[in-house]
């Protein structure tokens, strides 16, 4: 009489976006390591990210025209052989608790979606008296999941609906190391943003980036409390209110280069 095989497991692939990255792709990719694949898709970094990243076993990718985020999740599917597929970002960790709970997730073999949360990690310190921010869809089952659309705060378009569950552990979210960096940060997603927002036309205008730019700030330091994190969730909330407003300047005042991207 032979033997009933015993069923296979459940497969897991990351894929990671990566662009200079080489100070945090170490971290990033060791919370990764229990995964089956880990696939980087870098967009053209000028340091070592991609030699770091292969060292740590990752396949790396080079897809340096970039066309958005959206574009560039969407070519990491091409890659993966995995049942399932986790997407996290170069600045983003995944605890002990959180890798044993996405486990089962997968372990059960249920088509759904996950969504996950975020401790944030900011200017030296964890904001962790702040309401955790994110509650977006990364987790998915592989054959599920056809393309993200947007350039920036992309969206996963499924082949079907499926359930959307929440994991409860949180991913760490080193979102604003330095100040120099936060600023650097903050050209780059004012930049996409607007662009996000000229092709579903939008207006822009200083006034309105007044009033929305409060409006955030309002929101993130007092609602979200990020106000209980002293310094550091005080420059946390401002950032956020600044890149809210530059988006709608940039709108207003540097429409050409708003469109062109919004057109690629």
């Amino acid at each position: 009489m032979t033997e009933a095989a015993a069923p296979t497991r459940p497969t897991l692939g990351i894929a990671v976006l990566t662009l200079n990255e080489a100070s945090r792709i170490d971290a990033c990719l060791h919370s990764a390591a229990f995964a089956d694949q880990i696939v980087v898709i870098d967009s053209g970094s000028a340091d070592d990210t991609r030699e770091r990243a292969t060292r740590l076993g990752a396949e790396v990718h080079l897809h340096p025209d970039w066309q958005g985020f959206g574009v560039q999740r969407t070519r990491a599917l091409d890659h993966l052989r995995t049942d399932y597929v986790l997407f996290l970002d170069a600045d983003e960790e995944i605890s002990a608790p959180l890798q044993a709970e996405i486990a089962l997730a997968i372990a059960s073999g249920e088509d759904a979606a996950w969504r996950v949360w975020w401790d944030e990690v900011a200017f030296g310190r964890a904001l962790t008296r702040m309401r955790p921010r994110g509650g977006i869809q990364r987790l998915f089952r592989r054959a599920t999941l056809e393309r993200f659309d947007g350039v920036v705060h992309e969206a996963a378009v499924l082949r079907h609906a499926v359930p959307v569950r929440a994991l409860r552990q949180r991913l760490l979210h080193h979102s604003r190391p330095t100040v120099y960096g936060s600023l650097r940060k903050l050209a780059q997603y004012v930049q996409l943003g607007a662009a996000k927002r000229g092709a579903q036309g939008k207006r822009g205008g200083v006034l309105r980036g007044l009033v929305m730019g409060t409006v955030v700030f309002l929101r993130v330091y007092l609602f979200q409390r990020a106000f209980l994190c002293g310094g550091p969730g005080f420059l946390y909330a401002q950032f956020i209110a600044l890149e809210t407003f530059f988006r709608y300047a940039a709108l207003r005042y540097d429409a050409d280069a708003v469109n062109e991207l919004a057109r690629r």
